[in-house]
C-alpha cells in the first residue's frame, strides 16, 4: 500500500496542472520582454515616513520593530478572502487596496533603517509563474517588483527570502501581534526565546517595560490623531458614502417590491463601493422594521415594507483603506408618521447635545455623557424610566441603556474601529485634540417584545451616525451635506426619487 496523501496537499487533486519537464520548457520560452512600468511616488509615502519617525520616538531604548501586512484568510477550503492588509502596515508604509500579501516592513533603531521584504515576482522561467495561485502571473496576474514598490513607498526594498538576516540585531526586536504567525515565529527565533511574550527587562515604552502587545497598543495609538493625508482621505470616503446613500434610496421602490428589499439596499450600496473605492468599510446594516432594533442586523435578509423605518449603517473604505461610517434611519414611504418622528427627533437632540460638547481638552466620555443626558431626559418624559433621569444617569443605576446599550462614539480611521487597542487612559479616558476622526452616533431601539414600552414604540429602531473631526475650537461634521433633521431628510429623499 502506497504511502497515504498528506491532508494539506489533497486541496490540488481538482487541478490537472501539467509538469512534466517538455511542458516547463515550452511553457517558460517565447514571452516578449516585460511593459515598462510607470511608477511614481505614493501621495501617502511622506506621511508615512513621518508615521514611523514619531513611532520610533516613543521608544526610550534602540529598537527594531517587525510590522507584518499579514497573510490571505482562507474563506473556504483552498479560496480566500479578499486580502486586506494589517492596519498598522498601511499606516506606516502608505500601501492600501490588497497590497502586499506576506510583506513585511522592519523598522529602525533609525528611523532612516527601514526595509519593505517583499515576495518578488515570479520570473517566466520558473514554475510558480503558472502554477502558483496565489502569485504566479497566469492566476493574479502582473506583479510588482521591488523596484517599483521603492519607488511607490520610498522604502529600501528586499526579497521576502531576506527577512531572517533583517532581524538580526543588537536592539531590541519586537513584532506586531497577531499579524502573522510565521513572521511572529522567526522574530522569536531571532531573539532566542520561545513565543511566550515574554517581557523584556530592557525593552522600555514611555518609561514603561513592553512586550510584543504593548508594540500592538503603540502602533493603534499612533493613529489617535490624524495627519493631514488622513484627513483628506477621510472627506473622500465620507464624500463617497454620502453618493452611496443616495443610490439607496434610488433603489428604494425596487427594494420594498423585493421579498429579500434590505438585500437590494446591501447590494446596491456594495456596487457603488467596489466602483468607487476598494470595498465597503464593514458589514453593511441594512435593517427595515423591527430589524432596525437589532444593533448590528447584517443578515439583511428580510422585507422593505412600506411605513417601516430602514436603519443603514454603511460606509464606503477607500482605496488607501480609510473608511467612513454614517447611518441615517430613513422612512420608506418618504415621510416620518408621528411616533417615528418623536424617536428620530430624541435621537437628533442627543446626538446634537454630544456635537456640541466636543472641543479640545474635553475627554472623549463626556461626549457619550451629553448624549446620554438628552435621552434619559426624554424617556422620563415619555413615562418609560422607573426612575427620575437623574438617578438613572448615575453610574450604579443606567435604566435608560435598555435604549441605548452601545457607546456614542468610536474612533474611526484605517479600521472602523480605529485604534482599538489604545490604552483606556488614552481611548476613553483620553483628552480630544485636534485632527481626531471619531463617530457621534446615538439610538433608541425599542424591540418589537419589549412589555416595558406602550405598543406604538415597539419595533422601531433609530441611530444617527456621523463622523467629526475635531479642530482647534470645537468640531466639524464631515458628513454634514447627508441630511439631518427629519424635514430635511424628507426633502432630500423627495427629490432623489423624482430625479
Amino acid at each position: 500500500m502506497s504511502d497515504p496523501q498528506p491532508l494539506e496537499q489533497r486541496v490540488t487533486n481538482r487541478s490537472l496542472r501539467p509538469d512534466s519537464p517538455t511542458f516547463l520548457a515550452w511553457v517558460t520560452s517565447g514571452w516578449a520582454p516585460r511593459v515598462a512600468t510607470s511608477v511614481t511616488r505614493s501621495p501617502a509615502a511622506d506621511h508615512a515616513a513621518d508615521r514611523r519617525a514619531r513611532m520610533l520616538a516613543r521608544f526610550d531604548t534602540p529598537v527594531r520593530l517587525v510590522v507584518p501586512a499579514g497573510v490571505p484568510k482562507v474563506r473556504s477550503n483552498d479560496t480566500d478572502y479578499r486580502f486586506r492588509p494589517h492596519a498598522a502596515f498601511t499606516h506606516l508604509t502608505g500601501l492600501g487596496g490588497e497590497q502586499e500579501p506576506d510583506a513585511v516592513l522592519v523598522l529602525g533603531p533609525d528611523p532612516d533603517d527601514a526595509t519593505l521584504y517583499l515576495r518578488p515576482p515570479a520570473g517566466r522561467d520558473t514554475s510558480e509563474f503558472f502554477s502558483d495561485t496565489r502569485a504566479g502571473e497566469f492566476w493574479v496576474g502582473p506583479r510588482p517588483t521591488l523596484a517599483d514598490m521603492a519607488t511607490l513607498t520610498g522604502l529600501r526594498t528586499a526579497d521576502l527570502a531576506d527577512l531572517p538576516d533583517g532581524l538580526v540585531t543588537e536592539a531590541d526586536l519586537l513584532v506586531v501581534p497577531g499579524a502573522d504567525a510565521a513572521v511572529s515565529a522567526l522574530v522569536d527565533k531571532a531573539r532566542g526565546r520561545p513565543g511566550d511574550d515574554t517581557v523584556r527587562d530592557d525593552t522600555v515604552l514611555n518609561d514603561t517595560r513592553v512586550d510584543d502587545a504593548a508594540l500592538g497598543e503603540a502602533v493603534s495609538e499612533l493613529r489617535l490623531v490624524k495627519d493631514a493625508y488622513e484627513i483628506a482621505e477621510m472627506r473622500r470616503a465620507v464624500a463617497a458614502t454620502i453618493a452611496g446613500f443616495e443610490q439607496v434610496v434610488r433603489a428604494l421602490p425596487r427594494a420594498v417590491g423585493h421579498a429579500r428589499g434590505e438585500r437590494v439596499v446591501e447590494g446596491t450600496f456594495l456596487g457603488h463601493a467596489r466602483t468607487v473605492g476598494n470595498h465597503v468599510g464593514y458589514e453593511t446594516i441594512a435593517a427595515a422594521g423591527d430589524h432596525a432594533t437589532v444593533l448590528h442586523w447584517t443578515d439583511d435578509d428580510g422585507p422593505i415594507r412600506p411605513g417601516d423605518l430602514l436603519l443603514l449603517d454603511a460606509g464606503v473604505e477607500m482605496d488607501s483603506l480609510y473608511t467612513a461610517d454614517l447611518t441615517r434611519t430613513l422612512p420608506v414611504d418618504g415621510r416620518y408618521t408621528p411616533v417615528q418622528r418623536r424617536v428620530y427627533q430624541a435621537v437628533l437632540d442627543a446626538a446634537d447635545a454630544a456635537f456640541a460638547a466636543v472641543r479640545p481638552g474635553v475627554r472623549f466620555r463626556e461626549v457619550h455623557g451629553a448624549a446620554m443626558e438628552v435621552l434619559a431626559h426624554r424617556l422620563a418624559e415619555w413615562g418609560l424610566l422607573p426612575v427620575a433621569p437623574e438617578v438613572a444617569l448615575e453610574l450604579d443605576q443606567q435604566q435608560h441603556r435598555r435604549w441605548m446599550v452601545h457607546g456614542t462614539s468610536h474612533h474611526l480611521g484605517l479600521d472602523v474601529h480605529d485604534c482599538a487597542q489604545a490604552r483606556r487612559e488614552l481611548y476613553l479616558d483620553g483628552v480630544l485634540e485636534p485632527g481626531m476622526v471619531f463617530t457621534i452616533e446615538p439610538g433608541l431601539y425599542f424591540q418589537p417584545d419589549d412589555l416595558l414600552v406602550p405598543v406604538e414604540y415597539r419595533g422601531i429602531g433609530v441611530r444617527i451616525e456621523d463622523d467629526v473631526l475635531v479642530t482647534a475650537d470645537g468640531c466639524e461634521n464631515l458628513s454634514a451635506a447627508l441630511p439631518r433633521e427629519p424635514d430635511a431628510v424628507e426633502a432630500w429623499m423627495a427629490s432623489l426619487l423624482a430625479s
